[in-house]
């Protein structure tokens, strides 16, 4: 009878010791999963949109209902909704008060109800006047899916392929923020939780108002190196992580658009879009410049899986 109590006791102790790492490995494999399977059917939709920009009137004081347009008039016709909310009933559509980041700190004490809430360089910055920038200050929707995911978006009207500017030294830069027409913040399994971005939050970005790019990059929780050229940067990625990725332009974009849930607050990022043998696309999550480098520039680098 005491071996079988010891036994039994040793069995218990080592499921104990066991369960929750596997159950977290299910919870992994099943976001996972759902989360490609909602980017899938998200660049369908809005690969069949004839624009994705336009939706709703829009006016220099009156940006409340242009994200609830853009899914009335637009993605609701070609993805199904379960139900549609305006900013002030974000959590009528099952989106989470409080969103943590990946490194554990709380990106959003509340859920971002507009724009510049989302990311305040929506709003220009005072970096350098040269740099400066501005937009209208939209106000989010949300919906629920068949499937039971929540889905926030952040909607520009008034969204371009691109917009440069010159700086000082005669060399043509691009502002990025123009470029995003919309950016979904979206939760896989509603207030359920964990609510934290890499698990069941994620995002997914469309960017361009012509021939758009939809992008869903899920970066790793730190940077593969604060100083790495692009030349060098395919092989750091592989040393961090066998299976992940450089981003590419649009994909790191679409990090500094969200860049509260990644846990990045500044630096200059590289991407893997080379422009030619000597020069590749460059993100600075300060300001939100894209610029070219040269291929041998060290910048920080955040890698990604697809």
């Amino acid at each position: 009878m005491a071996e079988i109590l010891l036994s039994l006791t040793i069995i218990g102790v080592v499921a104990a010791i066991t369960l929750p790492s596997l159950t977290g490995n299910i919870n992994e494999r099943t976001w996972n999963t759902q989360r490609k399977a909602l980017y899938a059917r998200m660049s369908q939709a809005i690969a069949l949109m004839p624009a994705v920009n336009g939706y709703g009137e829009l006016a220099e004081d009156d940006p409340n209902n242009v994200a609830e347009a853009f899914l009335t008039n637009g993605l609701s016709k070609l993805l199904k909704m379960n139900n549609i909310c305006d900013n002030t009933h974000l959590s009528d559509c099952g989106l989470p008060e409080k969103i943590t980041d990946m490194n554990g700190s709380i990106a959003y004490s509340s859920f971002p109800q507009n724009l510049f809430q989302l990311n305040a360089l929506f709003s220009g910055n005072s970096y350098e006047a040269v740099y400066s920038y501005s937009q209208i200050n939209t106000k989010a929707a949300a919906f629920e899916t068949q499937n039971g995911e929540s889905v926030a978006v952040f909607y520009n009207p008034s969204c371009q392929t691109e917009v440069a500017f010159t700086v000082t030294t005669g060399l043509v830069w691009y502002h990025t923020q123009p470029k995003m027409c919309a950016n979904f913040v979206y939760d896989l399994n509603g207030k359920k939780g964990p609510n934290t971005f890499g698990k069941d939050i994620g995002f997914i970005t469309v960017l361009y108002s012509s021939d758009s790019k939809v992008v869903a990059p899920l970066p790793l929780s730190k940077d593969a190196s604060s100083a790495i050229s692009n030349i060098n940067a395919i092989a750091e990625c592989t040393k961090q992580d066998a299976g992940s990725r450089i981003p590419s332009r649009e994909e790191v974009s679409a990090m500094f658009y969200n860049q509260k849930l990644i846990g990045i607050s500044s630096g200059v990022y590289g991407s893997g879009s080379i422009l030619n043998s000597d020069y590749a696309w460059v993100q600075s999550f300060n300001i939100g410049r894209s610029s070219q480098e040269r291929r041998t520039q060290p910048n920080s680098l955040r890698c990604i899986k697809r």
